[in-house]
């Protein structure tokens, strides 16, 4: 008993089932006496249905069977039934004890249900008895294709071929057959048949038994364009033929090959037609027997092979990739021109070529051309030009040099630069370095020179042309003054030329002229215009006494270009020095005289050479001059001139050049015509503002403007 009440409540812990009269069961489960584990109750009749799907069969298996042995079987009883039939009938508890009872073989039921009933007396059972059974139950699948045929003479459940599924059945076909609508019974088919796959195998209805009579069979292989079919009929071929004198023939029974833009072939006899390669993606097969004779049939496996397309030609300047002995449907080739040469079809130049073998044999596009490429013309370059050396049009490996307009412009570094056209269509002077070149203007040195006259401004001689080429005319108003040409936009002038009345004059009011030593022809030509005026910050000459800083910048709208007639004048460099007793050279358009104390403003450009003065004498000069009328000397001015007189620079002269001239020849800025007493007097002399001193201001003022 303790057995017992252990495994009933071990199924009542893991299965949980209310077993209800006449409910179905689950697929699977346990069944147990009522009210186990406690007695059951007398007079109880109870009934079990067990159900599952249709193509399932339930096994019942008794885990534990003991029953009180009745007098009447029916009063004290377990019965198993399918449908009215009674699989089963248990009471008693023999060999119960070690599971040898009555019902220890499982039942397996014909169908897809099972009852059990279960039967008690009027008797109370002795609380002593093992009075309880349990058992349990499964679906499990029928193998219906195992079945043997049944007794009614209605033929097997598949005519041909059974496939037992998970609850039921499939029929199938043997190859060249059919399955019926009742999808159990094969009828004979092989029409309409189309292979698609790249690989495949096909064969007469029957192969190798005899096909049977009556045969019009029709199969189609069919593939993807860009593939041919190759048949290759096994050894095993056997198709009734007649021999004739004309050979054999095929009256009756024959296989046609039909490929498309070729004659069919008919065939017959007993010899296999081996491999046929067709050159075709579509091949139709026509296999025709009639009612009588008797053929064996044919196999053959069918595979494919990529069509292929020509192998291409050879590129000039270029490379065709892979380079391959065969090419084939969908591979591809590419061009890669040379290094200096470019991909060009139909005039239109390609970034990349690739082309593709397609399915009719041919290349898509045609192969490309390799055309030299150009880098175009050299850039032009200002105050200068370009030869070409070597190469045509500009073409790959062209090699062009530079040159500067001289003697008015000189190559950036001293030297003339080469550059040659690379692959990336560039003018490169090396592979690395792409270098502008630049042409940097030639200062302080004139294509001519004024013989070494002595004379004054006043009175002096005339300049000839472009000997005094960085000379500048400039009008302000009613007043002349100059200037010098110090860049191809910028002027250098004295400040009090610029400023009136305290005020630096606007741009506009000023008409400056270049490259020429005749007054009158000056005025002919157009004026350049100035964009902005630049003082020295620290100029201020209020009462006409001072003037240290008289320096001035004029900014001209345009830059010039430099010639015979224009050209600039040097900066000092750190090298240049203002030793007494060294011949300077001032220019100008201003006073001068002819004899007798007549004065007046010269039409024409004067020149005189004259010496620096120490700077002590400098001063002395003026110490019989006034104080209150006395201007003041600083070390930003220097002066220049002769103790007898009569040479020096006077009035509308004012902003030209004091030059001196290098070792090498070159002319630079010394000074600047600022202020002096008396022109030309004797004991006097000249002051010009000091440019050395005023070199930093000057290439700030330009750099930044």
């Amino acid at each position: 008993v303790i057995d017992v009440h252990k495994m009933c409540l071990l199924w009542f812990r893991f299965l949980h089932v209310l077993v209800c009269e006449c409910v179905p069961l689950p697929d699977s489960g346990q069944i147990h006496s009522p009210q186990c584990p406690q007695l059951y109750p007398v007079n109880l009749q109870k009934q079990w249905e067990i159900s599952v799907p249709d193509g399932f069969q339930i096994n019942l298996t008794f885990t534990h069977l003991d029953i009180k042995s009745s007098i009447i079987l029916y009063i004290l009883s377990l019965q198993v039934l399918y449908d009215e039939k009674v699989l089963g009938k248990f009471c008693g508890n023999e060999n119960s004890a070690d599971g040898h009872h009555p019902g220890y073989q499982p039942i397996l039921s014909p169908g897809s249900r099972l009852t059990l009933i279960f039967q008690s007396d009027d008797n109370n059972p002795d609380r002593n008895q093992n009075v309880v059974f349990s058992a349990q139950y499964q679906a499990i699948d029928k193998d219906e294709c195992s079945a043997p045929k049944p007794e009614d003479g209605s033929g097997p459940l598949c005519s041909q071929i059974c496939l037992n599924t998970l609850g039921s059945y499939l029929c199938a076909c043997h190859h060249g057959y059919e399955l019926r609508s009742d999808q159990r019974t094969c009828m004979l088919s092989c029409g309409s048949g189309v292979f698609d796959e790249l690989e495949g195998h096909l064969m007469s209805p029957g192969y190798p038994n005899p096909s049977p009579d009556a045969l019009s069979c029709q199969y189609i292989i069919s593939v993807e364009s860009g593939f041919t079919l190759s048949l290759n009929f096994s050894d095993k071929f056997h198709i009734e033929s007649v021999d004739t004198e004309e050979g054999l023939n095929c009256p009756h029974h024959w296989l046609e090959v039909i490929i498309p833009g070729r004659n069919p072939m008919k065939l017959c006899g007993g010899t296999s037609p081996g491999l046929i390669n067709t050159n075709s993606n579509i091949v139709k097969l026509d296999y025709n027997i009639d009612n009588q004779g008797q053929s064996n049939g044919w196999s053959l496996d069918y595979s494919t092979h990529r069509v292929t397309c020509p192998v291409p030609g050879q590129v000039a300047k270029g490379k065709v990739t892979p380079s391959l002995t065969e090419y084939f449907y969908r591979d591809y080739i590419f061009v890669r021109c040379d290094e200096g040469y470019k991909l060009m079809m139909d005039g239109v130049e390609l970034m990349g070529f690739s082309t593709m073998c397609q399915s009719n044999g041919e290349w898509h596009l045609p192969l490309p051309e390799c055309h030299i490429i150009d880098c175009g013309e050299p850039e032009p370059l200002l105050n200068g030009g370009v030869n070409f050396l070597s190469g045509f049009q500009n073409q790959y490996l062209s090699v062009v040099q530079y040159h500067c307009n001289e003697p008015f412009y000189s190559p950036y570094g001293g030297n003339n630069v080469s550059l040659t056209c690379e692959a990336d269509r560039r003018w490169r002077s090396n592979h690395d370095v792409i270098l502008r070149p630049a042409c940097l203007p030639v200062c302080g040195r004139p294509t001519k020179q004024n013989e070494n006259h002595f004379q004054r401004i006043i009175g002096g001689n005339d300049a000839g042309e472009h000997t005094i080429p960085w000379q500048a005319f400039i009008n302000v108003g009613n007043s002349r003054g100059g200037g010098m040409i110090i860049a191809d936009r910028w002027i250098l002038t004295a400040a009090h030329v610029v400023v009136m009345n305290g005020q630096v004059q606007t741009p506009e009011a000023f008409s400056i002229h270049f490259g020429r030593t005749d007054v009158h022809q000056i005025l002919e030509t157009p004026s350049l215009n100035a964009t902005a005026v630049h003082v020295h910050p620290q100029y201020n000459n209020p009462n006409g006494l001072n003037y240290d800083h008289d320096i001035a910048l004029i900014k001209l709208k345009d830059p010039v270009t430099f010639e015979a007639a224009i050209m600039p004048l040097c900066l000092p460099s750190e090298d240049d020095t203002y030793d007494s007793g060294m011949i300077g050279l001032v220019s100008g358009f201003g006073i001068t005289d002819k004899g007798n104390q007549r004065r007046f403003l010269t039409n024409k450009l004067k020149y005189v050479h004259i010496p620096v003065v120490e700077q002590e004498r400098c001063s002395n000069s003026l110490k019989l001059i006034p104080r209150s009328r006395k201007p003041i000397v600083t070390d930003n001015m220097f002066c220049a001139g002769t103790p007898e007189g009569g040479k020096d620079s006077c009035q509308g002269d004012s902003g030209s050049g004091f030059t001196l001239q290098s070792e090498d020849g070159r002319f630079w800025a010394a000074g600047i015509v600022s202020w002096g007493i008396n022109c030309g007097q004797k004991g006097t002399y000249g002051f010009y503002t000091k440019v050395a001193n005023y070199v930093d201001w000057i290439n700030k003022i330009m750099r930044e403007n």
